[in-house]
């Protein structure tokens, strides 16, 4: 109450005053009646309260606009409270400025989310929704805003599962329109009703379930094999007199289980490694003609002479990344085309240079082939063509996996062409990135590329 007092002493002074002007004004005409200090004192009051609520006027045109400008700058009382009205105003302004900005923040953190996150409200409406669980749901995050998510979705184990109230456990259903599975949580919030909807495409975890699965059936089923035929062969020397032929031809498929089955193993850590190890240095050049000639070295012992191997080592190429993963996914395929090219055949072994600088090598034989509906399946563990034709020779079904493996762990593919009865071809084909050619060789080829 302090800021009336001034107003108060104005008023009583304006008052004063204009008493004692009324009275001056009845004695210059003659009067003497007491009206006149009445008439004096209203007047000086009146036009006091006009003067002040003059000064008023700017202010209360302000706060009847948008208050974009600043407050009328006066001094006195109306001036005092311009300021002050002006200055909660501004920091109420900041203050839902401050909390726009921290709403904006968060949404933006959930809409980064790889979570998918859609807030309805008690009647089933969409309020809003990241981008991740438009995808999921296909839905439009602007477009469907307030429409019921049952009239978009309308997979009938979610609907249930939504108009169920909370529930304890997430519900999995095909994602809308494409090949996968969703998985919904659906949990409540505020005070009335809303419901908070939680997405996750689990589409690539249900497919690694099944690959593990998968995965350890398969060794399961490979590995028992050669234990049983083990075991067979120890109680036959357990229990039979054997002559010293056949403890010899006993001893001798024992050691060819034995080391199928630690092919096997080797196999599978080769795997796991490619699997947990960093990506291949991009910095660390491997010459691809000394890969070739250690891989012709194997082959050749392999072969015994039972095959022409052609090996063409003069490509002048490089690869970046790791030597010991390359050789092994070459000789992998290299192996492969010996064990399966009969007695006679033909391998050749060469690298290609690319139009766009990269590169692939390339191994072609004149074996048995491989049918069409095969080749979409060559590369997947413990996929064998002919299982039985695959134990004979050998093989773990696990050596084309690594060769494809590696081939993707540098930015490439393993690719196949194949007839059958008339031969493979079977290319590791890398990115221009991570090859390099000689000067002089990469013009001869260039050259030789465009003569007609």
């Amino acid at each position: 109450m302090v800021w009336l007092l001034p107003r108060v002493f104005a008023a009583l002074a304006a008052a004063a005053l204009g008493a004692a002007l009324g009275y001056l004004v009845g004695d210059a005409i003659g009067s003497h009646r007491p009206s006149w200090g009445f008439v004096g004192a209203f007047a000086a009051v009146a036009l006091a309260v006009a003067y002040d609520l003059l000064r008023a006027r700017p202010l209360l045109n302000w706060l009847r606009g948008t208050q974009t400008q600043d407050a009328p700058r006066h001094t006195g009382f109306w001036g005092e409270l311009a300021y002050r009205m002006e200055r909660v105003l501004r920091s109420r302004e900041q203050d839902l400025a401050h909390e726009r900005e921290r709403l904006t923040q968060l949404l933006s953190a959930i809409d980064a989310s790889p979570n998918g996150v859609v807030l309805i409200d008690e009647n089933e409406r969409i309020e809003w929704c990241n981008a991740t669980a438009a995808d999921h749901l296909g839905i439009e995050p602007v477009r469907d805003l307030r429409q019921r998510v049952t009239n978009l979705v309308r997979a009938p184990v979610f609907v249930a599962h939504l108009q169920s109230g909370p529930a304890e456990h997430a519900v999995t259903f095909e994602l809308p329109g494409r090949p996968g599975a969703l998985s919904v949580w659906v949990r409540p919030y505020g005070a009335e009703g809303q419901k908070l909807l939680l997405t996750q495409d689990i589409t690539e975890r249900l497919r690694t379930d099944e690959m593990r699965r998968d995965f350890v059936a398969n060794v399961s089923h490979e590995i028992r094999t050669p234990l049983t035929v083990l075991s067979g062969f120890v109680d036959t020397m357990n229990q039979l007199e054997l002559t010293e032929g056949e403890r010899r031809r006993v001893l001798s498929l024992m050691k060819e289980q034995t080391d199928r089955m630690r092919s096997l193993l080797d196999d599978l850590l080769v795997l796991a490694q490619l699997e947990s190890a960093p990506r291949p240095p991009v910095d660390r050049w491997v010459d691809v003609d000394v890969l070739m000639q250690r891989v012709q070295a194997d082959a050749q012992m392999l072969s015994g002479g039972k095959h022409k191997l052609q090996f063409d080592v003069d490509s002048g190429a490089s690869i970046a990344g790791a030597e010991s993963e390359l050789f092994g996914a070459m000789l992998n395929l290299v192996v492969n085309a010996v064990r399966y090219t009969p007695a006679g055949g033909t391998v050749r072994v060469s690298w290609q240079r690319r139009a766009q600088g990269g590169g692939a090598f390339e191994v072609r034989d004149t074996g048995i082939g491989i049918a069409r509906e095969h080749l979409a399946r060559l590369g997947e563990r413990f996929y064998r063509v002919d299982d039985g034709r695959s134990r004979g020779t050998g093989g773990t079904g696990l050596g084309l996996a690594i060769a494809k493996h590696t081939a993707q762990r540098h930015g490439g593919e393993l690719q196949c062409d194949s007839e059958p009865a008339k031969g493979s071809s079977f290319r590791l084909v890398f990115p221009a990135s991570r090859v390099k050619h000689r000067p002089a060789v990469a013009a001869e080829a260039l050259s030789a590329e465009t003569r007609p």
